[in-house]
């Protein structure tokens, strides 16, 4: 029988010593996770900037072309190809280089007509567009008039461009003011904030300009001499989205 009471005795006093060790765990596990959160997230601030460059166009892309109807897709043809070298001859009679002539588009066309409600072929249509790059800027009235000149009643005038044969000074003025203009806004923000503005965490560009093509009057092709144009100015402007850091 007293061999039995030490045995109890013993199994009691293990059970109680090991109930610390038990408790001690979960108390460590609580002690790791404030480490775990101690990095944040720096504040940002996110603003967009707006910049714009101007200069004097250097060359004009004229839009040019020949349209011809008779009653036979042949005949049709004929007209507009006789059009067409007479159109080419006028341009290179004005000093238009060979590289700078392109053909843009050659349709031929059945032109029907609706009499009650019926469709009647009544003839064809062929047409030709060029596009024609002037880069003598002071020529552009006179190619123009030249021809309407040598195509008649067959010629078109769809558009006149007004460019810059290089524009990467432009866009890098255009870039160089839309980086500016975004840098003190978030400066001005970051000041308002009761920040100091850190270092630029990221920088996108979006649109860059690009050249207006100018209406030409139809009444001008009816007056003596060349076709008066105002080139005007070539506007480039670009917009860029920068992100920077608050400190």
């Amino acid at each position: 029988m007293p061999a039995r009471r030490v045995s109890t005795a013993l199994a009691v006093t293990l059970l109680a010593l090991a109930l610390p060790q038990a408790a001690a765990a979960p108390a460590l596990a609580l002690e790791v996770r404030p480490g775990a959160a101690a990095e944040s997230t720096p504040s940002t601030v996110t603003v967009t900037g707006q910049g714009s460059a101007t200069a004097t166009p250097d060359v004009a892309v004229l839009g040019v072309g020949v349209a011809a109807t008779a009653k036979t897709a042949k005949e049709a043809l004929a007209a507009q190809t006789a059009a067409s070298n007479a159109l080419l001859a006028a341009v290179r009679a004005q000093g238009v280089e060979e590289r700078d002539i392109r053909t843009e588009s050659l349709s031929l066309s059945p032109v029907h007509e609706i009499h009650d409600g019926t469709s009647e072929l009544t003839g064809y249509e062929a047409a030709q567009s060029f596009s024609v790059k002037v880069r003598d800027i002071a020529a552009t009235g006179r190619v123009l008039q030249a021809v309407t000149d040598a195509t008649g009643d067959a010629g078109r005038v769809q558009s006149v461009v007004f460019d810059v044969a290089d524009p990467a000074p432009l866009h890098t003025a255009a870039r160089e003011a839309a980086y500016e203009d975004a840098h003190e806004k978030a400066l001005q923000y970051a000041r308002l904030g009761g920040h100091r503005l850190g270092r630029l965490v990221s920088l996108s560009e979006d649109g860059g300009g690009e050249s207006r093509p100018v209406p030409i009057a139809a009444a001008a092709f009816d007056q003596g001499g060349a076709v008066p144009v105002a080139p005007g100015e070539i506007r480039d402007t670009i917009t860029v989205t920068a992100v920077y850091e608050l400190d």
